[in-house]
């Protein structure tokens, strides 16, 4: 057998404490285990950062990750090879690194010159898209896995065809927690003579607490000295989104229900050597978690070694760990169920006790120190296998294939230019013109670039909160109840001045429906989704009488953005499918050889057509009407390049008839980014470079590569102006130009991280 190379230095990279979360627990004492045991190791630890100020981190810690910034993956990986790691322990949750379900972390992973040994806390069943992407990269990219269950284990090799000898399974660690009675600390928790019920852990929806509580009156009326102990506090990430509002829930049901004398809530995230002693004060825990696919759990593999008698729901680990008789298994969702089997051992203490001496028993194999040598032993074999490098020679790229920086979110106009009403129309240079009042227009694009700053994690989260608080509630008063159609112009003294029959143009009712599809897509603010979903539902009644095809296209955006969360929803596939059919019913009429064009003029946001019928044709898997989509906005492009070859939107100023000559006066922003959104589509729909290529193009006509080589983009405002005339620039800088500019950016940050991935 080879000799295994020694290992002098080891990096574990995950979450971290003090930052309260399960995998922050497990990477700082996986950490522990290792360097307590094996003192010839320097081991050192990278944590991911979810806030900008980060957390006071123990000396450990020599380098720290932003999760959304790309380019921090980067710097990290540089780190780690400059200081010549010999073995990267990664911990692999989707939540826990940036970009689309956590596909940030490869990008680290590309460029590390050591084995990598990946430790997976989710092994998902039916992965979507963007989750199945990243486990082919972590598969590629890792030399082992290691699985905390044989179900994971097979999921690997089953469905991601993973080699069997890449994997390894290795129990979740445990503290090596004495035998001893569960009375020995009840005094100084003040549970003397009580019969203890616990669960711990961060607090969310999904672990179904209120099943216990509602077993809880039948289980008390036999057992009054029964007591219910909820640990731990309330999740960060549900914390932020709507406070207390789980935890308040449940105290009411605890109310509702006559049990308060019988619950605790104890809201604190407890240190490791708090969290023994409230382990060993428990005679019964319980996970009544509500979803099966819950590949690990910290808390159960805790009580468990502890020799606690467990009752479980059978998510995925549980039901491995507790078969043959090592616990106690209840149906999902039945309190009836869990009040049974707690009476059953309340009554039986030789049950009980058997319960708790076959899982100490096992528990004895998952103590972290047996744990960190079972890590130890992979960390060798995979230092063993990892294949020789070769040095790799420096390859200058030129300028035209590297990507250009984009300028950092400077959102300070948007800030200025919204009021507690909306977002005000116009703008006399950089100063708000009040005079014009607001549009729905505006606050639609308004509330769709909040949305996707909050998915970039950029600005301040609580200022864009409340902006997009008062773009929704600015849509809800546009939108007319006794006609369902969203009226668009709102003078400074917040009286509606729409002329006819009080309501706006069919295509601000479109965009209106765009923005409330995108809220309702891609959210996770529970009270916006809703609030969306109701706006969304009525506005879509009126659309199928709308003769407007850029209507038409905005509509089809929001149904889209809708049926990303709700695809099961067949009303809005058919309205999707009926406006598609209508926008391509349209080219068919007007477009020929050398006029592939939906209308007898090229007019304004000319490329959301295109791009709405490369949507439904990808969609709608309708060959024939994507392949006219692509052809569109490729003769789009040919038309609105310059001999320069550069971007030259075509000017409001004339349009551009058929047989008549392209108008270039007055150009507009919003011509820059509907030309950007349809060709970042058919990048996504066809993987095809060529059109990720001229969506930079577009967006640089904004920084200055236009006919006048004047940047429109104001970096000192933060503002975008409002033309680009023949002989000078619009210097105003109005609501429709700076969101064009926003969103432009917003949309190619997504894309060029995920090139930056690949690369």
């Amino acid at each position: 057998m080879d000799k295994i190379p020694e290992i002098k230095k080891i990096v574990f990279i995950g979450n971290y404490l003090p930052r309260k979360c399960g995998i922050a627990t497990f990477t700082e004492t996986l950490y522990e285990s290792i360097a307590n045991q094996y003192h010839n190791i320097n081991c050192f630890a990278i944590p991911v950062n979810d806030t900008k100020e980060g957390y006071n981190y123990p000396d450990c810690v020599r380098f720290e990750i932003r999760e959304q910034e790309i380019d921090s993956y980067k710097r990290a990986a540089d780190f780690i090879n400059i200081n010549a790691v010999n073995i990267v322990s990664l911990q692999h949750e989707y939540g826990i690194y940036g970009g689309p379900s956590g596909v940030y972390i490869l990008t680290l992973l590309k460029q590390l010159q050591m084995p990598v040994v990946t430790t997976l806390h989710t092994v998902l069943k039916t992965p979507n898209s963007n989750q199945r992407l990243v486990m082919e990269g972590l598969t590629e990219l890792s030399d082992m896995f290691v699985v905390m269950t044989k179900r994971s284990a097979d999921f690997l090799t089953d469905i991601y065809k993973v080699p069997e000898n890449k994997v390894r399974l290795i129990p979740h660690g445990i503290p090596d927690i004495p035998f001893i009675d569960s009375n020995f600390y009840k005094d100084q928790f003040g549970l003397s003579g009580k019969f203890v019920l616990l669960t711990f852990g961060l607090l969310s929806p999904n672990k179904g607490i209120e099943n216990v509580l509602n077993a809880l009156p039948s289980i008390v009326k036999e057992n009054p000295n029964v007591v219910y102990v909820i640990l731990g506090a309330t999740h960060p990430n549900l914390l932020r989104e709507e406070g207390e509002a789980y935890r308040l829930k449940l105290q009411n049901l605890a109310e509702e229900l006559g049990i308060v004398k019988n619950v605790i809530f104890y809201n604190r995230f407890v240190t490791m050597e708090e969290l023994k002693e409230f382990i060993v004060t428990a005679d019964i825990y319980i996970t009544p978690y509500l979803d099966e696919k819950q590949a690990v759990s910290g808390t159960l593999a805790y009580s468990f070694g502890a020799g606690n008698a467990v009752i479980s729901t059978p998510y995925w680990h549980a039901a491995e760990l507790l078969e043959g008789g090592r616990g106690i298994i209840v149906p999902f969702n039945d309190p009836e169920a869990i009040a049974r089997e707690v009476l059953g051992l309340v009554r039986d203490d030789n049950k009980r006790n058997a319960l708790r001496k076959n899982a100490f028993i096992l528990g004895r194999e998952m103590t972290w120190n047996n744990v960190g040598k079972l890590y130890m032993n992979t960390f060798k074999e995979a230092r063993l296998k990892h294949p020789t490098l070769v040095h790799k020679k420096l390859v200058l790229a030129p300028l035209e294939q590297e990507m250009p920086e984009l300028p950092d979110f400077k959102l300070d106009h948007l800030y200025r230019m919204t009021d507690s009403t909306g977002i005000i129309q116009h703008a006399t240079y950089n100063i708000p013109n009040l005079a014009e009042g607001y549009c729905t227009d505006d606050n639609a694009r308004a509330l769709i670039l909040t949305i996707y700053l909050d998915e970039l994690k950029q600005g301040d989260k609580t200022k864009l909160t409340d902006m997009a608080t008062i773009y929704l509630a600015f849509l809800n008063s546009a939108f007319n109840a006794k006609n369902f159609r969203f009226r668009n112009f709102m003078n400074y003294t917040r009286a509606w001045v729409d002329e006819v029959e009080g309501m706006g143009s069919e295509d601000a009712h479109g965009r209106a429906i765009w923005a409330l599809g995108t809220c309702i897509g891609r959210t996770s603010n529970l009270g916006f989704r809703n609030f969306a979903n109701m706006l969304f539902e009525k506005s879509l009644q009126p659309v199928s009488n709308f003769s407007s095809p850029r209507a038409w296209a905005f509509c089809i955006m929001g149904l889209h953005e809708y049926l990303r969360r709700f695809d099961g929803d067949r009303r809005a596939h058919q309205a999707r499918q009926n406006l598609a059919k209508k926008l391509f019913e349209l080219f068919k009429v007007h477009s020929s050889r050398d006029w592939p064009w939906f209308e007898p003029s090229v007019t304004y946001c000319n490329a959301r057509l295109s791009q709405a019928l490369i949507l439904s044709g990808r969609w709608l898997e309708n060959k024939e009407m994507l392949e006219s989509g692509l052809r569109s906005l490729e003769w789009l492009i040919k038309i609105q390049t310059s001999p320069k070859n550069r971007f030259r939107p075509i000017g409001s100023g004339g349009f551009y008839k058929r047989g008549e000559e392209i108008s270039i006066a007055d150009q507009q922003p919003v011509e820059a980014h509907t030309m950007i959104s349809a060709c970042i589509e058919a990048f996504h729909t066809t993987g095809d470079i060529m059109w990720y290529t001229e969506a930079r193009k577009a967006f640089q006509w904004f920084m200055g590569r236009n006919d006048l080589d004047i940047s429109l983009y104001d970096p000192l405002t933060g503002g975008c102006r409002d033309a680009l005339h023949v002989d000078r620039i619009n210097q105003n800088e109005g609501a429709e130009s700076s969101l064009s500019f926003y969103i432009s950016l917003a949309e190619l940050t997504v894309i060029q991280n995920m090139l930056k991935i690949r690369k």
